[in-house]
């Protein structure tokens, strides 16, 4: 048994035999059937990567309103790569509460990038997607920021899939079998600010609102600044996420779930308002939104179903999954 509704788990021993895999596919299995949230140490991320990262976000979200303003995303933009103002989103996937949100929106800045947004993004998508998920990335116009972002970016898909291999292990699967699904993935990086509230906010307004991720799972980097990520439990009891230094916290998103025919669960979760006593005080974190190769069909694992346990799901294309979920919420 594991410990807590969002356990420590330390990876350190992943590849160090078939023994160790094993012990850790089985952890993971029983962490994703109950809360589908832990906080992973040991992964093997170097502190530079994220420091570099860390930096360069917060001298991007300290720029003049204009000059973040320059790189807004744009409306046609699938993936909402750039920048988004305080308010102009919100989180929520969920259909019935999409207009609510954006009555009600989030008190945060974020700006994305996605690997599609490189010089070589088209070349991964399939004939018949649409061309503007090849929309180039925005960068600002500060040193070292791109580079910084890239190498992060490059670190998450070198984690994300030594996760998905630890994924296939904990499903019976061969411990390739997500590979040939994830090898053109088109992962949102996305920074997150959250500013200090010197008004309070609008009652029942959070920094990010109550939602599940989209993807098949989330890497976060998060700091230690106050007013932090919540998980709702089985009865319904909001818990704090830990924060423990240099670890990442990583989730199931709705395609995960959908993909293990609701064996492993999507949690909703949400980002309060510091304290008021605390709420001078800015915080930051930055997911990375791991979502398969467009053409990947996600279809009933074929460890998840049996006699007793059909598939629940139609099968889907990872790519116009994810589309129509942009196109849903931020689609006017």
């Amino acid at each position: 048994m594991v410990e807590g509704y969002v356990p420590v788990i330390d990876l350190s021993s992943a590849r160090s035999s078939a023994e160790a895999d094993r012990r850790l596919g089985a952890v993971i299995d029983e962490v994703c059937r109950t809360s589908g949230f832990l906080v992973i140490v040991g992964h093997g991320v170097p502190r530079d990567a994220i420091s570099d990262m860390y930096r360069a976000t917060r001298e991007f979200f300290a720029l003049p309103a204009e000059d973040k303003a320059k790189l807004l995303a744009a409306p046609e933009d699938p993936l909402m790569r750039g920048f988004g103002r305080k308010g102009s989103l919100a989180a929520s996937n969920r259909d019935a509460e999409v207009e609510h949100e954006r009555k009600l929106p989030d008190v945060s800045e974020t700006f994305t990038i996605n690997r599609l947004g490189e010089p070589d993004g088209a070349d991964r998508l399939p004939a018949d997607a649409d061309p503007a998920l090849a929309t180039p990335n925005q960068w600002p116009e500060l040193p070292g920021f791109a580079e910084a972002y890239r190498g992060y970016y490059a670190a998450m898909e070198t984690l994300a899939g030594d996760i998905m291999r630890l994924f296939a292990l904990a499903l019976d699967l061969p411990e390739d079998w997500f590979e040939d699904k994830i090898d053109r993935h088109m992962t949102n990086l996305t920074a997150n600010y959250y500013p200090r509230q010197i008004e309070p906010p609008a009652p029942g307004q959070l920094r990010k609102g109550v939602h599940s991720d989209w993807g098949s799972l989330t890497i976060l980097y998060q700091d230690d600044g106050p007013g932090g990520l919540q998980v709702q439990d089985k009865n319904g009891e909001w818990l704090d996420v830990p924060y423990i230094e240099g670890s990442f916290v990583v989730n199931i998103g709705d395609l995960m779930a959908i993909w293990t025919n609701n064996r492993w669960v999507s949690t909703v979760h949400r980002v309060v308002n510091p304290p008021r006593e605390l709420a001078d005080m800015e915080r930051y974190s930055v997911p990375f939104f791991h979502q398969p190769s467009y053409d990947a069909l996600i279809e009933c694992i074929p460890t998840c179903t049996g006699p007793d346990n059909p598939p629940r799901h139609a099968s889907v294309r990872s790519g116009d999954y994810i589309v129509g979920k942009f196109s849903r919420a931020y689609g006017g």
